[in-house]
């Protein structure tokens, strides 16, 4: 008989003289400790975040801190509800069906009501973002572009091939603006957060087809945070690199040493939301080329005025197909493209991406099913409507369109660096300019900002506000006026920096302080809990 192994007399000998019972304890232990190791490494979250979130909620567990909690939720529970009161005080609430249908004149009417209640005067570009033109001619081809096509769907392609090909040549459109070939592809989804997801999607799909059963996918600080939905949904880790201080673009060498065997994607910025800057997408492509992973370009927010700005007159660096390491573009066409919402853009380089988004069943007694995005029923009225718009626009226009923009977006960028007190996060790449200051608290700016009318997005760690500028703010006087408001605002919160905020802006500067972020995450559950909020009354 052969001499048994090494490695094996060692184990025997390590046994010997040991119960039977002893043996399965050791066995047991030792298995459980290997299943837990491996759920750290294959967690969603880094094992920092997860002790931090176990340690607050043993601490909300005890007695005392759990009442008190609960009875400040209760609080902030009933001033949502107020709030959501003031804003329907004299407006008829309807919880059931009326007996008889409306009449067109009524419904018109109440639907016009319906659209006054909003605390800010957005038909005069006093809001960021949120509505990107005010002209009548673009509004009014794509309404009557939706109303042909409401009822279409492009799942039945039998049916309505037409809305089939609007979508194909939506994309074909974008993937040209984004200098992409003939291999080039992508679909049309309903908003960026889906155009993000189904890149992650993708991406994982690939990751899986390699070999990988935990993909993690490679995000700055900045990015959207629909790269987290994505994650939550689609069971990825997500590994948050931070941006330089000073420019608020990620630093890439943290990017490249972050990258590992899981590493399905990494993420880059086209600009950010927050700050409005552009990652360095070039040295981003050079490292995904280095290192054999995809790169994802988040262009939701400006891709489609900075498709634009060459041809305007304003540079901007590469940051689409042209550089070899882009793997997948997305891009809102509801924002720059000026269609109405819900609409935007996922581009591949390859086919073989696009496959890997898709959802196919072939066991269903239903058939086989296949569909390329999250939904399966798609409003064909919305892709028409983008259709519609980007047709009636045209190149010529929309290059018009961004120079004034962002011509716009410089002067206020300028003028705002001017008023003491306050500063410019970064350098602006396109439209969105976010400012914070030293020497007050900006959320006390944006407070008195909001009570001349202006609705600005709150910013945290640091804290700032930005304006995203869209032609809505182009409007003569419209830029030259928020310049006016921010310096004579500036000049009240230097005067009395100690002065209390109040009101939304107050809530974002608390927040920041709350160690717990589950509560911060409680508190905004029943925020979005408050937009369902109907108040009692008499039913309708």
């Amino acid at each position: 008989m052969s001499e048994r192994p090494q490695p094996l007399r060692a184990i025997n000998k390590f046994f010997d003289g040991k119960e039977p019972w002893q043996i399965v304890s050791m066995t047991a232990s030792s298995l459980l400790a290997i299943v837990w190791v491996h759920s750290l490494y294959n967690a969603r979250e880094s094992v920092t975040v997860r002790l931090r979130k176990q340690f607050f909620r043993w601490l909300r567990q005890v007695p005392m801190v759990r009442k008190k909690i609960e009875q400040k939720m209760a609080e902030i529970k009933k001033d949502f509800h107020t709030d959501v009161e003031k804003r329907l005080a004299g407006v008829t609430i309807r919880r059931e069906l009326p007996e008889q249908g409306l009449d067109p004149e009524q419904i018109s009417q109440e639907v016009r009501d319906h659209l006054n209640l909003g605390a800010y005067d957005w038909k005069n570009g006093a809001v960021s973002g949120a509505v990107y033109h005010l002209c009548e001619d673009i509004s009014r081809v794509a309404c009557e572009a939706y109303t042909l096509t409401a009822y279409t769907n492009p799942l039945h392609s039998d049916v309505f091939p037409g809305i089939n090909k609007m979508e194909a040549e939506i994309v074909q459109m974008a993937i040209n603006l984004f200098n992409g070939d003939e291999e080039c592809c992508g679909t049309v989804t309903t908003g960026g957060t889906e155009s993000i997801i189904m890149a992650c999607k993708a991406f994982r799909d690939l990751a899986y087809s390699k070999g990988i059963s935990n993909p993690q996918i490679i995000v700055p600080s900045t990015a959207h945070s629909a790269f987290d939905k994505a994650a939550q949904y689609l069971g990825l880790f997500v590994v948050t690199i931070p941006v330089d201080p000073v420019t608020l673009c990620v630093d890439v060498d943290k990017v490249s040493d972050a990258i590992g065997r899981r590493t399905c994607l990494i993420v880059g910025s086209a600009p950010n939301y927050p700050y409005g800057t552009m990652d360095d997408i070039g040295a981003l492509s050079a490292l995904a080329v280095r290192a054999g992973v995809p790169l994802h370009v988040d262009a939701c927010l400006g891709g489609l005025v900075a498709g634009f700005m060459p041809a305007a007159g304003h540079h901007v660096p590469p940051f689409d197909f042209r550089l070899s390491g882009v793997a997948s573009i997305s891009a809102d066409t509801h924002k720059y493209g000026y269609a109405p919402k819900g609409t935007s853009v996922i581009l591949y380089r390859r086919a073989e991406y696009r496959h890997c988004q898709y959802t196919v069943t072939t066991e269903w007694p239903g058939g086989v099913y296949g569909s390329p995005t999250v939904n399966g029923s798609r409003a064909g009225g919305l892709i028409a409507a983008c259709w519609a718009t980007m047709m009636f626009v045209g190149r010529q226009r929309y290059i018009q369109m961004t120079k004034e923009v962002v011509d716009t977006a410089r002067y206020i960028e300028n003028e705002l660096r001017k008023i003491d007190g306050i500063f410019i996060f970064g350098k602006p790449a396109t439209t969105v300019i976010a400012f914070g200051s030293q020497r007050f608290d900006i959320f006390q700016l944006a407070d008195l900002l909001h009570k001349r009318g202006w609705a600005l997005n709150a910013l945290q760690f640091p804290s700032g506000v930005h304006l995203c500028v869209t032609h809505a703010h182009t409007c003569d006087g419209v830029a030259a006026r928020f310049v006016a408001d921010v310096a004579a605002a500036a000049r009240t919160c230097l005067t009395d920096a100690a002065a209390p905020v109040h009101g939304k802006m107050a809530i974002y500067g608390v927040a920041q302080e709350i160690s717990d972020r589950s509560l911060v995450s409680d508190i905004t559950k029943h925020f979005i809990d408050s937009m369902y909020y109907l108040p009692k009354g008499d039913p309708q």
